[in-house]
């Protein structure tokens, strides 16, 4: 990931439905949801949904498959991951054990 992608990850994230969502769809996992499921749990607008899932997907943090006439989306964890990296891209300074406890609880247990 560069800083352009990295940018683009952090904008998409830092509207409050967006970053509702995303969270959402990371918590329900390799089966994510479909649109009117996450627009009932969170109290959207499925028109409103749309647009900012449209924003997660442009940035690499979401994905969708087409399942008949609905979609599901999925949070995409490698684009988090990959954001992820790039910002703990010089973190430890050639020191692995300075970056251990935020590692170890990011890490799933």
């Amino acid at each position: 990931m560069d800083k352009k992608y990295a940018l683009k990850a952090l904008s998409a994230l830092s509207q409050e439905t967006r970053l509702d969502v995303f969270r959402l769809l990371v918590k329900a996992g390799p089966g994510g949801l479909c649109v009117g499921e996450v627009a009932e749990r969170l109290h959207v607008r499925q028109n409103t949904l749309s647009t900012n899932l449209g924003v997660l997907a442009r940035a690499g943090l979401v994905r969708s498959a087409r399942e008949g006439r609905s979609i599901r989306y999925f949070a995409d964890l490698d684009g988090m991951r990959g954001l992820l990296a790039y910002l703990m891209e010089d973190c430890c300074r050639g020191r692995p054990e300075t970056c251990r406890p935020l590692l170890d609880a990011l890490v799933c247990a």
